[in-house]
């Protein structure tokens, strides 16, 4: 009997938010799952922005990001990433309630379709990682 999940590329995530406790959690859960996450960690934007630069645009599947963030928020990663790869997915993930409709008149530039609410068991995460890279 052979092991098939090598044959399967990884889902490359980047996860980018100001509590390392958090982004430890992440990438050590979802690594640990049988999906075959590869996850890079970013505790700040600007961090994040350095690291895809060293890649080609379409190296990561999804960016995850948090909103709140010192220095540069992640709605504003969000709008330098979308200037450089407009096709990069991207998913919010925020302790915070969003009314999706609420959001879009304040910032109608930005088309976010997923936004996560913390707290998510990592399950749950998993399924909508998964649901967010596969749809086109």
């Amino acid at each position: 009997m052979t092991d098939n999940s090598s044959d399967i590329d990884p889902i490359k995530l980047m996860v980018v938010d100001d509590e390392r406790d958090i982004l430890r959690i992440i990438k050590r859960d979802l690594e640990a799952d049988d999906i075959a996450f590869k996850v890079d960690v970013f505790h700040s934007s600007e961090l994040a922005l350095q690291e895809l630069d060293n890649h080609p645009k379409d190296y990561y599947d999804l960016i995850l990001t948090d909103i709140r963030m010192p220095k540069m928020n992640g709605f504003e990663l969000y709008r330098r990433i979308k200037e450089k790869n407009p096709s990069m997915k991207i998913a919010f993930i925020t302790a915070f309630e969003i009314n999706k409709d609420e959001f879009n008149k304040v910032l109608p530039s930005i088309d976010v379709k997923d936004f996560i609410i913390k707290p998510i068991s990592m399950s749950d995460l998993i399924v909508k990682l998964i649901a967010i890279v596969k749809r086109s």
